[in-house]
Protein backbone atom coordinates (compact mmCIF):
# COMPACT_ATOMS: atom_id res chain seq x y z
CA UNK A 1 0.00 0.00 0.00
CA UNK A 2 2.88 2.39 0.77
CA UNK A 3 4.31 2.11 -2.76
CA UNK A 4 0.85 2.53 -4.23
CA UNK A 5 0.27 5.69 -2.17
CA UNK A 6 3.66 7.04 -3.24
CA UNK A 7 2.78 6.48 -6.91
CA UNK A 8 -0.67 7.98 -6.42
CA UNK A 9 0.97 11.03 -4.85
CA UNK A 10 3.39 11.38 -7.77
CA UNK A 11 0.59 11.14 -10.33
CA UNK A 12 -1.64 13.45 -8.29
CA UNK A 13 1.16 16.04 -8.00
CA UNK A 14 1.86 15.97 -11.73
CA UNK A 15 -1.84 16.04 -12.51
CA UNK A 16 -2.31 18.88 -10.01
CA UNK A 17 0.19 20.98 -11.97
CA UNK A 18 -1.60 20.06 -15.19
CA UNK A 19 -5.03 20.95 -13.78
CA UNK A 20 -3.83 24.27 -12.38
CA UNK A 21 -2.33 25.11 -15.77
CA UNK A 22 -5.57 23.94 -17.37
CA UNK A 23 -7.48 26.27 -15.07
CA UNK A 24 -5.15 29.14 -16.02
CA UNK A 25 -5.60 28.22 -19.70
CA UNK A 26 -9.38 28.37 -19.37
CA UNK A 27 -9.22 31.66 -17.45
CA UNK A 28 -7.20 33.21 -20.30
CA UNK A 29 -9.47 31.73 -22.99
CA UNK A 30 -12.67 33.00 -21.37
CA UNK A 31 -11.11 36.38 -20.50
CA UNK A 32 -10.07 36.74 -24.16
CA UNK A 33 -13.23 35.41 -25.78
CA UNK A 34 -15.98 35.39 -23.13
CA UNK A 35 -18.93 32.98 -23.23
CA UNK A 36 -19.58 33.62 -26.93
CA UNK A 37 -20.28 31.80 -30.18
CA UNK A 38 -16.55 31.82 -30.94
CA UNK A 39 -15.52 30.18 -27.65
CA UNK A 40 -18.35 27.64 -27.98
CA UNK A 41 -17.26 26.87 -31.56
CA UNK A 42 -13.68 26.27 -30.40
CA UNK A 43 -14.84 23.99 -27.59
CA UNK A 44 -16.93 21.88 -29.98
CA UNK A 45 -14.01 21.61 -32.42
CA UNK A 46 -11.56 20.76 -29.62
CA UNK A 47 -13.99 18.15 -28.26
CA UNK A 48 -13.77 16.05 -31.44
CA UNK A 49 -10.08 15.00 -31.19
CA UNK A 50 -10.53 14.62 -27.44
CA UNK A 51 -13.51 12.36 -28.12
CA UNK A 52 -11.22 10.07 -30.14
CA UNK A 53 -8.55 10.37 -27.43
CA UNK A 54 -10.99 8.86 -24.95
CA UNK A 55 -12.16 6.37 -27.56
CA UNK A 56 -8.88 5.19 -29.11
CA UNK A 57 -6.31 6.45 -26.65
CA UNK A 58 -7.21 6.50 -22.98
CA UNK A 59 -10.41 4.47 -23.36
CA UNK A 60 -11.06 1.05 -24.84
CA UNK A 61 -7.72 0.64 -26.60
CA UNK A 62 -5.70 1.41 -23.47
CA UNK A 63 -7.88 -0.89 -21.37
CA UNK A 64 -7.38 -3.70 -23.89
CA UNK A 65 -3.67 -2.96 -24.30
CA UNK A 66 -2.68 -2.75 -20.62
CA UNK A 67 -3.60 -6.33 -19.51
CA UNK A 68 -1.82 -7.96 -22.46
CA UNK A 69 1.24 -5.71 -22.27
CA UNK A 70 1.41 -6.53 -18.54
CA UNK A 71 1.18 -10.26 -19.26
CA UNK A 72 3.95 -10.00 -21.84
CA UNK A 73 6.21 -8.34 -19.27
CA UNK A 74 5.23 -10.78 -16.48
CA UNK A 75 5.25 -14.06 -18.38
CA UNK A 76 7.48 -13.56 -21.42
CA UNK A 77 10.13 -10.89 -21.96
CA UNK A 78 10.54 -7.16 -22.28
CA UNK A 79 11.57 -7.58 -25.92
CA UNK A 80 8.33 -9.36 -26.81
CA UNK A 81 6.34 -6.78 -24.87
CA UNK A 82 8.03 -3.94 -26.78
CA UNK A 83 7.32 -5.68 -30.10
CA UNK A 84 3.66 -5.87 -29.12
CA UNK A 85 3.69 -2.13 -28.31
CA UNK A 86 5.10 -1.35 -31.78
CA UNK A 87 2.41 -3.45 -33.48
CA UNK A 88 -0.33 -1.59 -31.61
CA UNK A 89 1.13 1.86 -32.29
CA UNK A 90 1.59 1.10 -36.00
CA UNK A 91 -2.03 0.08 -36.47
CA UNK A 92 -3.27 3.03 -34.45
CA UNK A 93 -1.21 5.51 -36.51
CA UNK A 94 -2.48 4.06 -39.80
CA UNK A 95 -6.09 4.27 -38.63
CA UNK A 96 -5.69 7.87 -37.50
CA UNK A 97 -4.02 8.92 -40.76
CA UNK A 98 -7.19 7.73 -42.50
CA UNK A 99 -9.61 9.34 -40.02
CA UNK A 100 -8.10 12.85 -40.18
CA UNK A 101 -8.84 13.50 -43.90
CA UNK A 102 -12.29 11.87 -43.58
CA UNK A 103 -13.13 14.18 -40.67
CA UNK A 104 -11.86 17.21 -42.60
CA UNK A 105 -14.05 16.29 -45.58
CA UNK A 106 -17.15 16.02 -43.36
CA UNK A 107 -16.40 19.38 -41.73
CA UNK A 108 -16.14 20.94 -45.21
CA UNK A 109 -19.64 19.68 -45.98
CA UNK A 110 -20.96 21.49 -42.90
CA UNK A 111 -19.29 24.71 -44.09
CA UNK A 112 -21.09 24.36 -47.44
CA UNK A 113 -24.51 23.73 -45.89
CA UNK A 114 -26.66 26.88 -46.12
CA UNK A 115 -28.84 28.46 -43.47
CA UNK A 116 -27.00 27.49 -40.27
CA UNK A 117 -26.17 29.83 -37.40
CA UNK A 118 -22.70 31.39 -37.68
CA UNK A 119 -21.36 29.32 -34.78
CA UNK A 120 -21.77 26.11 -36.82
CA UNK A 121 -19.55 27.42 -39.64
CA UNK A 122 -16.97 28.64 -37.14
CA UNK A 123 -16.91 25.25 -35.47
CA UNK A 124 -16.46 23.40 -38.79
CA UNK A 125 -13.54 25.69 -39.74
CA UNK A 126 -11.81 25.13 -36.40
CA UNK A 127 -12.45 21.37 -36.56
CA UNK A 128 -10.43 21.16 -39.78
CA UNK A 129 -7.55 23.01 -38.11
CA UNK A 130 -7.59 20.85 -34.97
CA UNK A 131 -8.12 17.36 -36.42
CA UNK A 132 -4.35 16.63 -36.77
CA UNK A 133 -4.18 16.86 -32.97
CA UNK A 134 -6.21 13.63 -32.98
CA UNK A 135 -3.12 11.75 -34.23
CA UNK A 136 -0.82 13.25 -31.59
CA UNK A 137 -3.09 12.78 -28.57
CA UNK A 138 -4.16 9.19 -29.30
CA UNK A 139 -0.60 7.97 -29.86
CA UNK A 140 0.52 9.86 -26.74
CA UNK A 141 -2.14 8.04 -24.67
CA UNK A 142 -0.76 4.60 -25.63
CA UNK A 143 2.81 5.73 -24.96
CA UNK A 144 1.65 6.95 -21.55
CA UNK A 145 -0.10 3.64 -20.81
CA UNK A 146 3.13 1.76 -21.59
CA UNK A 147 5.09 4.07 -19.29
CA UNK A 148 2.57 3.50 -16.48
CA UNK A 149 2.99 -0.27 -16.78
CA UNK A 150 6.75 0.27 -16.60
CA UNK A 151 6.04 2.35 -13.44
CA UNK A 152 7.18 5.62 -15.04
CA UNK A 153 4.08 7.44 -13.83
CA UNK A 154 5.43 11.00 -13.78
CA UNK A 155 6.18 11.31 -17.52
CA UNK A 156 2.71 10.14 -18.51
CA UNK A 157 1.01 12.32 -15.90
CA UNK A 158 2.84 15.42 -17.19
CA UNK A 159 1.53 14.91 -20.72
CA UNK A 160 -1.28 17.46 -20.32
CA UNK A 161 1.15 19.97 -18.80
CA UNK A 162 2.90 20.43 -22.15
CA UNK A 163 -0.40 20.92 -23.96
CA UNK A 164 -1.65 23.46 -21.41
CA UNK A 165 1.62 25.41 -21.46
CA UNK A 166 1.57 25.55 -25.24
CA UNK A 167 -2.03 26.80 -25.31
CA UNK A 168 -1.37 29.38 -22.58
CA UNK A 169 1.62 30.80 -24.45
CA UNK A 170 -0.27 30.74 -27.75
CA UNK A 171 -3.32 32.74 -26.64
CA UNK A 172 -1.90 34.51 -23.59
CA UNK A 173 1.23 35.86 -25.29
CA UNK A 174 0.98 35.63 -29.08
CA UNK A 175 -2.81 36.07 -29.10
CA UNK A 176 -2.65 39.07 -26.78
CA UNK A 177 0.28 40.92 -28.42
CA UNK A 178 -0.03 39.92 -32.08
CA UNK A 179 -3.70 39.17 -32.78
CA UNK A 180 -5.86 42.02 -34.04
CA UNK A 181 -9.23 40.43 -33.19
CA UNK A 182 -10.88 37.42 -31.55
CA UNK A 183 -10.77 35.29 -34.69
CA UNK A 184 -7.00 35.72 -34.96
CA UNK A 185 -6.63 34.83 -31.26
CA UNK A 186 -8.49 31.56 -31.92
CA UNK A 187 -6.07 30.73 -34.76
CA UNK A 188 -3.10 31.24 -32.41
CA UNK A 189 -4.87 29.02 -29.87
CA UNK A 190 -5.31 26.24 -32.45
CA UNK A 191 -1.61 26.47 -33.30
CA UNK A 192 -0.84 26.06 -29.60
CA UNK A 193 -2.98 22.91 -29.48
CA UNK A 194 -1.09 21.34 -32.40
CA UNK A 195 2.35 22.22 -31.03
CA UNK A 196 1.40 20.93 -27.58
CA UNK A 197 0.19 17.66 -29.13
CA UNK A 198 3.54 17.22 -30.87
CA UNK A 199 5.39 17.67 -27.56
CA UNK A 200 3.05 15.11 -25.96
CA UNK A 201 4.53 12.48 -28.31
CA UNK A 202 8.18 13.55 -28.24
CA UNK A 203 8.77 13.47 -24.46
CA UNK A 204 7.23 9.99 -23.80
CA UNK A 205 9.15 8.63 -26.79
CA UNK A 206 12.47 9.64 -25.20
CA UNK A 207 11.31 8.26 -21.83
CA UNK A 208 10.53 4.90 -23.43
CA UNK A 209 13.93 4.87 -25.13
CA UNK A 210 15.51 5.07 -21.67
CA UNK A 211 13.51 1.95 -20.79
CA UNK A 212 14.98 0.13 -23.80
CA UNK A 213 11.94 0.61 -26.09
CA UNK A 214 12.68 1.40 -29.74
CA UNK A 215 9.59 2.52 -31.62
CA UNK A 216 9.37 0.93 -35.07
CA UNK A 217 6.80 0.54 -37.84
CA UNK A 218 5.53 -3.05 -37.56
CA UNK A 219 2.52 -4.38 -39.49
CA UNK A 220 3.18 -8.04 -38.68
CA UNK A 221 0.36 -9.87 -36.96
CA UNK A 222 0.49 -11.96 -33.76
CA UNK A 223 -1.77 -14.03 -31.52
CA UNK A 224 -1.44 -11.46 -28.74
CA UNK A 225 -2.59 -8.75 -31.13
CA UNK A 226 -5.66 -10.82 -32.01
CA UNK A 227 -6.37 -11.30 -28.31
CA UNK A 228 -6.14 -7.56 -27.75
CA UNK A 229 -8.51 -6.93 -30.65
CA UNK A 230 -11.02 -9.37 -29.14
CA UNK A 231 -10.96 -7.19 -26.01
CA UNK A 232 -10.82 -3.89 -27.89
CA UNK A 233 -13.75 -4.32 -30.30
CA UNK A 234 -16.45 -4.78 -27.63
CA UNK A 235 -14.78 -2.13 -25.49
CA UNK A 236 -14.63 0.41 -28.31
CA UNK A 237 -18.36 -0.01 -28.85
CA UNK A 238 -18.97 0.91 -25.21
CA UNK A 239 -16.50 3.78 -25.38
CA UNK A 240 -18.10 5.00 -28.61
CA UNK A 241 -21.51 5.07 -26.94
CA UNK A 242 -20.12 7.06 -24.01
CA UNK A 243 -18.37 9.56 -26.28
CA UNK A 244 -21.39 9.90 -28.60
CA UNK A 245 -23.38 10.55 -25.44
CA UNK A 246 -20.94 13.31 -24.50
CA UNK A 247 -20.98 14.79 -28.02
CA UNK A 248 -24.79 14.69 -28.26
CA UNK A 249 -25.01 16.65 -24.99
CA UNK A 250 -22.59 19.23 -26.39
CA UNK A 251 -24.53 19.49 -29.67
CA UNK A 252 -27.85 19.95 -27.85
CA UNK A 253 -26.19 22.75 -25.88
CA UNK A 254 -24.73 24.17 -29.13
CA UNK A 255 -28.24 24.22 -30.59
CA UNK A 256 -29.58 25.93 -27.46
CA UNK A 257 -27.59 29.21 -27.60
CA UNK A 258 -24.24 30.81 -28.42
CA UNK A 259 -22.94 30.61 -24.84
CA UNK A 260 -24.41 27.27 -23.68
CA UNK A 261 -21.45 25.07 -24.66
CA UNK A 262 -18.96 27.48 -23.07
CA UNK A 263 -20.89 27.61 -19.78
CA UNK A 264 -21.44 23.84 -19.60
CA UNK A 265 -17.76 23.31 -20.41
CA UNK A 266 -16.64 25.68 -17.67
CA UNK A 267 -18.86 24.07 -15.02
CA UNK A 268 -17.68 20.64 -16.09
CA UNK A 269 -14.03 21.71 -15.96
CA UNK A 270 -14.36 22.75 -12.33
CA UNK A 271 -15.83 19.32 -11.57
CA UNK A 272 -12.90 17.72 -13.38
CA UNK A 273 -10.38 19.53 -11.14
CA UNK A 274 -10.79 17.17 -8.13
CA UNK A 275 -11.40 14.26 -10.51
CA UNK A 276 -8.14 14.92 -12.28
CA UNK A 277 -6.06 15.74 -9.22
CA UNK A 278 -6.90 12.67 -7.16
CA UNK A 279 -9.48 10.31 -8.66
CA UNK A 280 -7.69 9.78 -11.96
CA UNK A 281 -4.44 9.41 -10.00
CA UNK A 282 -6.01 6.66 -7.87
CA UNK A 283 -7.49 4.78 -10.84
CA UNK A 284 -4.31 5.19 -12.92
CA UNK A 285 -2.09 3.69 -10.23
CA UNK A 286 -4.54 1.02 -9.03
CA UNK A 287 -5.50 -0.28 -12.49
CA UNK A 288 -2.18 -2.09 -13.13
CA UNK A 289 -2.49 -3.66 -9.65
CA UNK A 290 -6.03 -4.80 -10.41
CA UNK A 291 -4.82 -6.30 -13.68
CA UNK A 292 -1.91 -8.15 -12.03
CA UNK A 293 -4.17 -9.59 -9.32
CA UNK A 294 -6.72 -10.67 -11.92
CA UNK A 295 -4.00 -12.30 -14.05
CA UNK A 296 -2.78 -14.23 -10.99
CA UNK A 297 -6.33 -15.18 -9.99
CA UNK A 298 -5.86 -13.52 -6.60
CA UNK A 299 -9.33 -12.00 -6.22
CA UNK A 300 -8.91 -11.45 -2.49
CA UNK A 301 -6.14 -8.93 -3.25
CA UNK A 302 -8.17 -7.67 -6.22
CA UNK A 303 -11.10 -6.88 -3.90
CA UNK A 304 -8.87 -5.29 -1.26
CA UNK A 305 -7.25 -3.01 -3.86
CA UNK A 306 -10.62 -2.12 -5.39
CA UNK A 307 -12.27 -1.19 -2.11
CA UNK A 308 -9.27 0.71 -0.80
CA UNK A 309 -9.54 2.72 -4.01
CA UNK A 310 -13.29 3.25 -3.51
CA UNK A 311 -12.84 4.53 0.01
CA UNK A 312 -10.03 6.85 -1.07
CA UNK A 313 -12.17 8.15 -3.94
CA UNK A 314 -15.26 8.74 -1.80
CA UNK A 315 -13.21 10.37 0.95
CA UNK A 316 -11.96 12.86 -1.66
CA UNK A 317 -15.05 13.42 -3.83
CA UNK A 318 -17.68 13.86 -1.10
CA UNK A 319 -16.04 16.95 0.48
CA UNK A 320 -14.92 18.23 -2.94
CA UNK A 321 -18.50 18.11 -4.24
CA UNK A 322 -19.96 19.85 -1.18
CA UNK A 323 -17.18 22.44 -1.09
CA UNK A 324 -17.65 23.30 -4.77
CA UNK A 325 -21.40 23.58 -4.25
CA UNK A 326 -21.08 25.96 -1.30
CA UNK A 327 -18.27 28.08 -2.76
CA UNK A 328 -19.29 27.98 -6.44
CA UNK A 329 -19.96 31.72 -6.64
CA UNK A 330 -16.67 32.96 -5.10
CA UNK A 331 -14.66 30.41 -7.13
CA UNK A 332 -16.24 31.54 -10.41
CA UNK A 333 -16.04 35.19 -9.33
CA UNK A 334 -12.34 35.05 -8.47
CA UNK A 335 -10.99 32.91 -11.30
CA UNK A 336 -13.20 33.66 -14.29
CA UNK A 337 -14.80 37.11 -13.99
CA UNK A 338 -12.11 38.85 -15.99
CA UNK A 339 -12.06 40.60 -19.36
CA UNK A 340 -14.85 39.42 -21.67
CA UNK A 341 -16.29 37.02 -19.05
CA UNK A 342 -18.73 39.17 -17.08
CA UNK A 343 -20.78 38.93 -13.86
CA UNK A 344 -23.82 37.85 -15.89
CA UNK A 345 -21.81 34.88 -17.17
CA UNK A 346 -20.90 33.92 -13.60
CA UNK A 347 -24.57 33.99 -12.62
CA UNK A 348 -25.43 31.71 -15.56
CA UNK A 349 -22.61 29.26 -14.75
CA UNK A 350 -23.16 28.95 -10.97
CA UNK A 351 -26.43 26.93 -11.06
CA UNK A 352 -25.02 24.61 -13.75
CA UNK A 353 -21.98 23.97 -11.56
CA UNK A 354 -24.29 23.32 -8.59
CA UNK A 355 -26.12 20.67 -10.61
CA UNK A 356 -22.89 18.95 -11.64
CA UNK A 357 -21.63 18.83 -8.03
CA UNK A 358 -24.17 16.15 -7.12
CA UNK A 359 -22.71 13.80 -9.69
CA UNK A 360 -19.02 14.13 -8.75
CA UNK A 361 -18.76 10.99 -6.53
CA UNK A 362 -20.72 8.96 -9.08
CA UNK A 363 -18.48 10.02 -11.99
CA UNK A 364 -15.51 8.75 -9.97
CA UNK A 365 -17.29 5.57 -8.85
CA UNK A 366 -18.22 4.69 -12.45
CA UNK A 367 -14.66 5.29 -13.68
CA UNK A 368 -13.21 2.88 -11.11
CA UNK A 369 -15.89 0.23 -11.76
CA UNK A 370 -15.17 0.40 -15.50
CA UNK A 371 -11.49 -0.24 -14.75
CA UNK A 372 -12.55 -3.20 -12.62
CA UNK A 373 -14.42 -4.78 -15.54
CA UNK A 374 -11.51 -4.16 -17.90
CA UNK A 375 -9.06 -5.72 -15.43
CA UNK A 376 -11.01 -9.01 -15.54
CA UNK A 377 -11.25 -8.69 -19.36
CA UNK A 378 -15.01 -8.21 -19.34
CA UNK A 379 -15.63 -5.62 -22.07
CA UNK A 380 -19.22 -6.66 -22.80
CA UNK A 381 -20.91 -5.51 -19.58
CA UNK A 382 -19.60 -1.90 -19.74
CA UNK A 383 -20.82 -1.75 -23.37
CA UNK A 384 -24.37 -2.71 -22.40
CA UNK A 385 -24.43 -0.29 -19.47
CA UNK A 386 -22.93 2.49 -21.59
CA UNK A 387 -25.72 2.06 -24.13
CA UNK A 388 -28.35 2.20 -21.36
CA UNK A 389 -26.67 5.34 -19.98
CA UNK A 390 -26.70 6.93 -23.44
CA UNK A 391 -30.41 6.31 -23.95
CA UNK A 392 -31.27 7.49 -20.43
CA UNK A 393 -29.17 10.65 -20.76
CA UNK A 394 -30.62 11.46 -24.18
CA UNK A 395 -34.22 11.04 -22.99
CA UNK A 396 -33.62 13.09 -19.83
CA UNK A 397 -31.79 15.80 -21.82
CA UNK A 398 -34.67 16.20 -24.28
CA UNK A 399 -37.19 16.28 -21.43
CA UNK A 400 -35.29 18.72 -19.18
CA UNK A 401 -33.65 21.07 -21.71
CA UNK A 402 -36.84 22.99 -22.58
CA UNK A 403 -38.00 23.87 -19.04
CA UNK A 404 -34.54 24.14 -17.45
CA UNK A 405 -32.13 24.93 -20.32
CA UNK A 406 -28.46 24.38 -19.48
CA UNK A 407 -29.28 23.27 -15.93
CA UNK A 408 -31.52 20.57 -17.39
CA UNK A 409 -28.67 19.21 -19.51
CA UNK A 410 -26.41 19.08 -16.45
CA UNK A 411 -29.07 17.34 -14.33
CA UNK A 412 -29.76 14.82 -17.09
CA UNK A 413 -26.09 13.92 -17.16
CA UNK A 414 -25.96 13.57 -13.37
CA UNK A 415 -29.12 11.43 -13.08
CA UNK A 416 -27.90 9.11 -15.84
CA UNK A 417 -24.49 8.80 -14.18
CA UNK A 418 -25.98 7.94 -10.78
CA UNK A 419 -27.85 5.05 -12.35
CA UNK A 420 -24.76 4.05 -14.37
CA UNK A 421 -22.41 4.01 -11.36
CA UNK A 422 -24.74 1.96 -9.14
CA UNK A 423 -25.50 -0.52 -11.90
CA UNK A 424 -21.78 -0.90 -12.72
CA UNK A 425 -20.84 -1.71 -9.14
CA UNK A 426 -23.76 -4.09 -8.67
CA UNK A 427 -22.85 -6.14 -11.74
CA UNK A 428 -19.12 -6.09 -10.96
CA UNK A 429 -19.91 -7.46 -7.48
CA UNK A 430 -21.72 -10.34 -9.15
CA UNK A 431 -18.69 -11.05 -11.35
CA UNK A 432 -16.25 -10.85 -8.41
CA UNK A 433 -18.25 -12.07 -5.42
CA UNK A 434 -15.61 -10.99 -2.90
CA UNK A 435 -16.28 -7.34 -3.78
CA UNK A 436 -19.65 -7.50 -2.09
CA UNK A 437 -18.12 -8.88 1.10
CA UNK A 438 -15.43 -6.26 1.56
CA UNK A 439 -17.46 -3.07 1.14
CA UNK A 440 -17.78 -1.05 4.35
CA UNK A 441 -21.04 0.87 4.77
CA UNK A 442 -19.71 2.16 8.11
CA UNK A 443 -16.71 3.75 6.36
CA UNK A 444 -19.05 5.60 3.98
CA UNK A 445 -21.14 6.88 6.88
CA UNK A 446 -17.99 8.18 8.58
CA UNK A 447 -17.05 10.04 5.39
CA UNK A 448 -20.57 11.51 5.15
CA UNK A 449 -20.47 12.72 8.78
CA UNK A 450 -17.05 14.35 8.32
CA UNK A 451 -18.19 15.93 5.03
CA UNK A 452 -21.35 17.40 6.60
CA UNK A 453 -19.33 18.77 9.53
CA UNK A 454 -16.92 20.43 7.09
CA UNK A 455 -19.84 21.78 5.03
CA UNK A 456 -21.40 23.51 8.04
CA UNK A 457 -18.09 25.23 8.81
CA UNK A 458 -17.65 26.31 5.17
CA UNK A 459 -21.19 27.73 4.96
CA UNK A 460 -20.79 29.73 8.17
CA UNK A 461 -17.36 31.03 7.13
CA UNK A 462 -18.58 32.18 3.68
CA UNK A 463 -21.66 33.90 5.14
CA UNK A 464 -19.43 35.82 7.55
CA UNK A 465 -16.76 36.74 4.98
CA UNK A 466 -19.29 37.86 2.33
CA UNK A 467 -20.92 40.15 4.91
CA UNK A 468 -17.62 41.79 5.88
CA UNK A 469 -16.41 43.06 2.49
CA UNK A 470 -18.10 45.36 -0.01
CA UNK A 471 -15.95 44.06 -2.88
CA UNK A 472 -17.17 40.67 -4.12
CA UNK A 473 -13.80 40.03 -5.75
CA UNK A 474 -11.90 40.57 -2.49
CA UNK A 475 -14.42 38.47 -0.52
CA UNK A 476 -13.96 35.72 -3.10
CA UNK A 477 -10.17 35.95 -2.76
CA UNK A 478 -10.41 35.53 1.02
CA UNK A 479 -12.89 32.67 0.64
CA UNK A 480 -10.74 30.70 -1.79
CA UNK A 481 -7.40 31.18 -0.06
CA UNK A 482 -8.66 31.01 3.53
CA UNK A 483 -11.81 28.89 3.65
CA UNK A 484 -10.61 26.13 1.30
CA UNK A 485 -7.31 25.37 3.13
CA UNK A 486 -9.03 25.69 6.52
CA UNK A 487 -11.85 23.35 5.42
CA UNK A 488 -9.31 20.75 4.24
CA UNK A 489 -7.64 20.77 7.66
CA UNK A 490 -11.03 20.63 9.41
CA UNK A 491 -12.11 17.71 7.23
CA UNK A 492 -9.00 15.67 8.02
CA UNK A 493 -9.46 16.42 11.71
CA UNK A 494 -13.06 15.16 11.48
CA UNK A 495 -11.92 12.02 9.63
CA UNK A 496 -9.54 11.33 12.51
CA UNK A 497 -12.30 12.06 14.99
CA UNK A 498 -14.66 9.50 13.42
CA UNK A 499 -11.71 7.08 13.11
CA UNK A 500 -11.89 6.40 9.39
CA UNK A 501 -9.32 3.72 8.59
CA UNK A 502 -8.18 5.48 5.42
CA UNK A 503 -7.64 8.84 7.18
CA UNK A 504 -3.95 8.15 7.83
CA UNK A 505 -3.49 6.92 4.25
CA UNK A 506 -5.10 10.07 2.84
CA UNK A 507 -2.95 12.20 5.13
CA UNK A 508 0.17 10.35 3.99
CA UNK A 509 -0.84 10.82 0.36
CA UNK A 510 -1.38 14.55 0.92
CA UNK A 511 1.99 14.97 2.67
CA UNK A 512 3.73 13.20 -0.20
CA UNK A 513 1.78 15.30 -2.66
CA UNK A 514 3.00 18.50 -1.01
CA UNK A 515 6.62 17.30 -1.26
CA UNK A 516 6.54 16.82 -5.05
Amino acid sequence: MANRLANISIVAAATFVSRILGLLRDVIIFASLGATALSSAFLIAFAIPNLFRRLLGEGALTSAFVPIYSEELEKRSREEAHQFLNKVLTRLAVLLLVLVPIGSFLALQVMRYPGLAERWYLSAELTILLLPYLLFVCVAAILGAALNILRRFTVAALSQVWLNLSMIIAIGFFGYFLAGNSHERILYLCTGVLFGGFIQIVIPTFALRREGVRLRFDLRGSDRLKEMMSLFLPGVLGAAIIQINFLVSRLIAFWLSDEAVAILYLANRLIELPLGMFVIAVTTVCFPDLVRNAVKGDFMRFSETFHQSIRLILAITFPAALGLFLLRDPILQLFFQWGAFERSDVLKTAPVLAAYCGGLPFFAFAALSTRGFHAIKDMRTPVILAFVNFILNLILSLILVRPLGMIGLALANVFAMVFHALAMHNLLSRKVSLLGNSFSFLAVMKIVVATLGMGILVAIAWMWISSQFVSLKFASLVAVFFIIPASVLAYFFLLRLVRLEEASEIGLMMRRLLRY
